[in-house]
Formats: C-alpha cells, sequence, structure tokens
C-alpha cells in the first residue's frame, strides 16, 4: 500500500491528526480478500492474520499512514449540528487500486478523537458485522456503495443496551467527503475552506469539470445531483432504507456510507421504517427521494458564493438544478420500475399497470422481493403453471393485463432484463439479526460467510439461496434497527 494521505493537504482546519487508540487482544473475525487483492496488498500481510489484526485495529500503522479524524457538520432529522466530525473513526490515507482508482481507508471502532461528544469511540461486533455484510451485499445488487476490508474482534468489552463484544471495520470509499464537510465551513462563513474542499472533490470525483473554470461549482452541483438521483433510484429498485439520511450521511461521491440503522423492505409499504431513532417516518423507504433532493438543497446553500459572488445570480443558477431534481427523480423511478417489469418507461399505459401493481402490492401485503422474483420466474419457467396460478390469484385482472402487455414484447430481451434489476435474494432483517447473533453467541463468523455466499450471486439461484429467501413470518412487524453508537 502507498498512502498519499491527500486529504491532509487541505490544512489542519479540515481533521484532527490522532492516532487510533490499541486495543487490547485483537482477532481477525471477516476477512474481504478480493478487495484486499485490489487494493494490492502485500501477499506477507495477506497471509498473516495475527498481522492483518494488528493493522486492522489500529495498533499497528501501515507504513506511510498518517491516521486523521475529518471534520464535518450535518443536518441530522432536519436540525443544524455545527459540529459532529469522525467520533470513532480515522482516515488512515487513501490509494490507488489496482483499476487506477483512488480509495480512502478509515478505521470505524477505533478510539475518541476531538470529535467524540462524550462518546466511547468504540464500535459493537454487532454493527461492524451489519457493515460488512451489507455493503458487501449491496455491491453484489450493483447499489454503489463503500465497501468494507475486515472486521476485527478488539477482544474488549462495548457498553449499549449492556455489554457486548467490541469490534473494528475498516472501511474502503471512493471518499470521505458529505454534504457536511461543506456545511461545517459554510455555516462558519469560511467559504475559501468550502472553495478548497468544492476543488478537492473536483479532482477527486469529477476530474473533467476542473476545466470549467469558473463554472465548475455550478457543474459540480449538478453531478452531485445526478449521483444521488441514481444512489436513490437504486435503493428503491433492491428495497434498501437507508434509516439515517443525515446530511453527514450523504456522500459527495454518490456512495452508500453509513450502515447503522439501515435493513431492507420485505411487506410493499413506503412509509416503512426501521430506524429507532426515526420516530417521525422523515426517512421512510418511500421518502429517500425527497430527502435527497432536501439534502442537495442544503449542499446548493453552501455553494453559492462560489457559484455567483452576487447572490441573485447564485441562485437563479442553482435554483433550477433542484428543482429538476425531483421531476429526474420521478423519471429514473418509471424506468427503473419499467426495467423491473420488462416494460418500456415512454408508455402511458406501461407507468399505470407499474403503479397499480404497487397499490396491489401494498393493499394486499405482499413481499417486495418475493412480488418481483416470481414475475421474473414466470417468463424465465413458463412451464411453472402452480406459479401462475398463484399470481392470477394475487394480482387478480393486473396479471393478466402485463402478461398480454408482455406477448408484445421480446421474450429473450424481457427476461434479461427484468432478471438484471429483480434479485433473487436480499440481505433480509430478520436473516441478518441471526446471523449476527449467531456469530456475536459462537465467537465465529462462519454464519456470516454462508449468508454472505449467497448474498455475493444475489442474481442467481444457487444451491444455498433458498435457505435465506423465505419472508419473516411476522412480516417485520415490530423490528427495529439502532445506530450502534
Amino acid at each position: 500500500m502507498n498512502f498519499i494521505n491527500s486529504y491532509q493537504a487541505l490544512g489542519p482546519a479540515f481533521y484532527q491528526r490522532i492516532d487510533p487508540e490499541p486495543v487490547r487482544a485483537p482477532r481477525l473475525f471477516l476477512w474481504n480478500q478480493e478487495l484486499a487483492e485490489a487494493l494490492g496488498l502485500a501477499d506477507e500481510l495477506l497471509n498473516d492474520p495475527q498481522r492483518l489484526a494488528q493493522v486492522f485495529s489500529g495498533n499497528r500503522l501501515l507504513p506511510g499512514s498518517e491516521p486523521i479524524a475529518l471534520a464535518y457538520a450535518g443536518h441530522q432529522f432536519g436540525h443544524f449540528v455545527p459540529q459532529l466530525g469522525d467520533g470513532r473513526a480515522h482516515l488512515l490515507g487513501d490509494l490507488r487500486d489496482g483499476s487506477g482508482r483512488w480509495l480512502d481507508l478509515q478505521l470505524k471502532g477505533s478510539g475518541r478523537t476531538a470529535f467524540s461528544r462524550n462518546g466511547d469511540g468504540r464500535c459493537a461486533l454487532g454493527p461492524a458485522l451489519r457493515e460488512f455484510i451489507m455493503s458487501q451485499a449491496l455491491q453484489a445488487l450493483e447499489v454503489p456503495s463503500s465497501q468494507s476490508l475486515a472486521v476485527v474482534q478488539s477482544g474488549e468489552t462495548v457498553w449499549r443496551e449492556g455489554a457486548e463484544p467490541g469490534a473494528l471495520v475498516t472501511r474502503v470509499a471512493a471518499s470521505h467527503l458529505r454534504v457536511g464537510s461543506f456545511e461545517f465551513f459554510a455555516r462558519r462563513g469560511q467559504f475559501e475552506q468550502v472553495r478548497t474542499l468544492a476543488d478537492y472533490a473536483i479532482q477527486r470525483h469529477y476530474p473533467e469539470l476542473a476545466e470549467a473554470g469558473p463554472q465548475r461549482f455550478i457543474a459540480l452541483l449538478e453531478q452531485v445531483i445526478q449521483r444521488q438521483v441514481e444512489l436513490v433510484v437504486d435503493w428503491l429498485r433492491v428495497g434498501f432504507i437507508h434509516g439515517v439520511m443525515n446530511t453527514d450521511n450523504t456522500a459527495i461521491s454518490g456512495e452508500t456510507i453509513d450502515f447503522g440503522p439501515c435493513a431492507m423492505l420485505g411487506v410493499y409499504d413506503p412509509a416503512c421504517v426501521f430506524s429507532s431513532i426515526d420516530r417521525q417516518g422523515r426517512y421512510a423507504f418511500g421518502n429517500q427521494p425527497g430527502i435527497a433532493q432536501w439534502n442537495m438543497a442544503r449542499l446548493a446553500e453552501c455553494l453559492l458564493p462560489l457559484i455567483d459572488p452576487d447572490p441573485e445570480r447564485a441562485l437563479a443558477q442553482a435554483l433550477p438544478l433542484i428543482e429538476a431534481m425531483a421531476p429526474a427523480l420521478d423519471q429514473a423511478r418509471q424506468r427503473m420500475m419499467a426495467a423491473k417489469l420488462g416494460l418500456e418507461p415512454s408508455r402511458t399505459e406501461d407507468k399505470d399497470l407499474a403503479e397499480a401493481l404497487l397499490q396491489r402490492m401494498q393493499q394486499g401485503r405482499m413481499d417486495y422481493t418475493q412480488t418481483f422474483d416470481r414475475l421474473t420466474c414466470c417468463l424465465e419457467q413458463p412451464e411453472r403453471q402452480d406459479l401462475e396460478r398463484q399470481l392470477n390469484q394475487e394480482l387478480a385482472d393486473w396479471y393478466p393485463r402485463w402478461r398480454q402487455r408482455q406477448q408484445q414484447a421480446d421474450p429473450g430481451a424481457t427476461r434479461r432484463i427484468m432478471r438484471r434489476n429483480n434479485p433473487r435474494v436480499i440481505p433480509r432483517n430478520h436473516h441478518m439479526e441471526a446471523v449476527i447473533q449467531a456469530c456475536v453467541e459462537q465467537g465465529d463468523a462462519a454464519p456470516a460467510e454462508a449468508f454472505l455466499q449467497v448474498l455475493r450471486s444475489p442474481y442467481q439461484q444457487l444451491p444455498a439461496t433458498a435457505a435465506y429467501q423465505d419472508a419473516p413470518a411476522d412480516g417485520d412487524q415490530g423490528y427495529q434497527t439502532f445506530c450502534g453508537t
């Protein structure tokens, strides 16, 4: 690994220089070999679990690493908090992977920093496992996401609702720039620092904008908006509920980051909420597009003085981009729904057919993933008359309308499009909880490894897939997720 620590070049106002706090008895628990090879870890390190545990617990730093905790602010559930920052994370540095992409390497659960706000700076094993599993699942589902390289048990106890085994997770991300990173300086009126951050974001994620001169900042806003549109519609496609879409959890790169209270949609309901701290349903499944637009408006506010020194001219450029985001989200969602059903998004009758299905699913409390998977199976396996009868019964007059529409399309192309967009398996909440509990109780990663083997091929039917396809008997009623801090 050849770290360059590029974020440190921005200046000490952007971070605290601090090493991770050592842990008592680190033990490598979960390891992402494919990602490790892509990052170019030396063979002598890859083949030494004890050294890996020392490095990815923060006990031992890799050569060239200069750990820092990043400063940022954020709107949390709509309320601005002027200072948040990495309260239990250390950015070890950034490096190139085998394809030439720059990536951040960050430890989470690595001890207190100046931003800990009376927290212990640690992470429990359960939330570390959730992030590792969910990030790998999203990557396999083709949803942009940060990745997890390792989970290391610390050999120490952390206290949450009770005593829990401690752990650290190593996160690999395109960067850890957030909307809240910009808010931290903009709310202080420090727009030279905002300019520094914006130019860093352009260099890191959107280098083609560097030649746009003074127009690069409005172009940056436009690009970040587009990435958010694509990301949120991908969440809707697979039934992902982030759970805490605060601006400090909104990455400028367009990746999914921060998996604390995330969950997966089972029974279709746009108002579905699982996060224990989202008491008003602000971040419900169906609210995620609107929240993405709200978050982009906060980014636009930060960039206005860079877009144009005249506030009215700046607003005249930024506001149309924010206003256009709602129809862009709606159009992208329509295209996504059309792909899930093998339809054409441009046809009004096809849009109506897709919306009619969602209404039926909500009324009948039908499972989101299973319904689209079974519709896909009907085209893949036309001999399945039992499945045809079930869907006819459950969807009544909608099903023959859809089947008639399919007869007007190329069946082979339709099957391929539908299967690319409709997974066979997702990291269902009850399986996630059972796997985490088994790993914690047994002190062994075997249950997680078995789960991951299936989740890495979500569009295929492997021998073990069926063990994780069932919906929970109670429809996830009463299920809650927690942020893990």
